[in-house]
């Protein structure tokens, strides 16, 4: 008999249980006009690139879906490939309150954590 293969295969990209609330309140604020968040990546920033975060109501052909309960988080191909195993979080501590990636490909970031180098 076969032994089945298991695979332990990292997700592309997790959604956290705090960010899943917020990108859900957010988007039931937007009254229908925007059906996701769209995450990006691109050149700038201190550390040499940097995330962008903002609300879509459209797909591009080379657009990935990731959902998570309510929330839907929409990301481009070359966005993901900085982006692979990372966790899209939303955090509220003294500071303020923002999404954050926890990105496990950067390997430096600066102090605000929204740009990061590979």
């Amino acid at each position: 008999m076969a032994e089945s293969a298991i695979t332990t295969e990292t997700p592309a990209l997790r959604i956290s249980a705090s960010a899943e609330r917020r990108i859900a309140a957010l988007l039931t604020e937007e009254d229908g006009a925007a059906v996701s968040m769209r995450v990006t990546v691109s050149g700038g920033g201190c550390a040499g690139f940097q995330y962008g975060f903002s609300f879509d109501d459209k797909r591009n052909p080379d657009d990935r879906i990731f959902e998570r309960g309510l929330a839907r988080v929409v990301i481009d191909e070359m966005s993901l490939d900085f982006l692979r195993g990372a966790e899209v979080d939303f955090v509220e501590d003294l500071v303020g309150s923002y999404f954050k990636v926890n990105n496990p490909n950067a390997a430096s970031s600066c102090g605000c954590g929204t740009s990061f180098s590979i």
